[in-house]
């Protein structure tokens, strides 16, 4: 299905949340230099790559547990954890689809999806409440101010914050891992490090939970040239940093644009954003962008409408022709 993968078809892209650049030429190089080496596993767990994330975000190793790519470590927390999950929504579309069962906090376009986590309510009996920040698919962050006071109100409830764009925007909680037996996160270089096809995904557990995750997975989640391309990656943040920016500069400009054509869009600090393309069905409008080679995605969420599309900024040049597509459709 296209819209679990896009190796495969040839066209503009803005449907998975990919970052429309390429790896670091030194991740490149640093996964081509391995390659020679692919008849040998990668040290056990991953340890270099542990080491360098611990260091660089000062908790303990024994804290930090990889696997092939973050959705892995949410399917491995869901179904340890997921018995009643809590969700934001609008938010990641696998949540829904892997807890066993869920409520939900509506985030309101009125309010232009922001939400104050201070006024959050968990109903009874919640296992695991989940705080997407930023969030997919609005690209908005959410002030993580709150958080301590709900974790020590809510003692016997896990909160996983799931920082897959933290390194586009937002407010960090790893740093209160240490002080809370309660919390998770967890990350991804796919993003903001543009490693999607590499598949290099990390948590920040509780020392019990990392062991039990660590000891129930392969010792060697990573294949060799992932490992080194992630290595290389995260020795250069400064530069991850600097497309960042410019990836938001690019969507800023692409939000502009649409507006331009009538749409209504969402404030974002993310490469994507929401956009209510009402009276129009976004369905329909995917359907035939997807004919000129165009992938977009939908929202269809039933209690928003079926107007609003999440919209991830391709290059400049991709997203001319998007428009110029889009502009023909309305």
């Amino acid at each position: 299905m296209i819209e679990k993968g896009g190796g495969s078809f040839s066209g503009i892209k803005l449907l998975l949340c990919e970052n429309p650049l390429p790896p670091l030429d030194e991740a490149i190089a640093a996964a081509q230099a391995e390659l020679p080496c692919s008849n040998y596993y990668t040290e056990p767990y991953s340890a270099p790559l542990r080491a360098m994330i611990a260091e660089r975000l000062g908790v303990a190793e024994r804290l930090i547990h990889i696997n092939a790519g973050s959705e892995l470590i949410l399917r491995q927390l869901f179904e340890r954890y997921g018995r009643q999950v809590h969700l934001l929504s609008p938010g990641y579309a696998l949540f829904p689809e892997i807890a066993r069962r869920y409520t939900e906090t509506r985030l309101l376009p009125e309010k232009g999806f922001a939400f104050d986590l201070g006024e959050l309510a968990l109903p009874e009996g919640t296992s695991l409440a989940v705080i997407v920040n930023p969030n997919n698919p609005t690209g908005g962050t959410f002030d993580m101010e709150p958080l301590p006071r709900l974790l020590r109100r809510h003692r016997d409830t896990l909160f996983l914050v799931d920082e897959a764009f933290i390194g586009l925007a937002g407010q960090s909680v790893v740093h209160l891992v240490p002080e809370h037996a309660n919390l998770m996160v967890t990350r991804t270089l796919s993003k903001a490090h543009s490693l999607a096809g590499f598949r290099v995904g990390y948590a920040v557990l509780p020392p019990a939970i990392a062991e039990d995750l660590n000891s129930h997975n392969d010792a060697y989640p990573l294949a060799r040239p992932s490992q080194a391309a992630a290595m290389a990656t995260l020795q250069h943040e400064d530069r991850i940093q600097a497309r960042a920016a410019q990836l938001h500069a690019w969507t800023k400009a692409l939000a502009t644009d649409l507006r331009g054509l009538g749409v209504r869009t969402y404030v974002t600090q993310t490469y994507f954003f929401l956009a209510d393309f009402h009276p129009h069905d976004a369905g329909v409008l995917a359907e035939q962008l997807r004919q000129q080679q165009i992938f977009i995605k939908p929202l269809q969420d039933p209690l928003l409408g079926p107007g609003f599309m999440r919209v991830t900024t391709a290059l400049p040049e991709d997203n001319a022709r998007f428009l110029a597509a889009l502009k023909a459709l309305l």
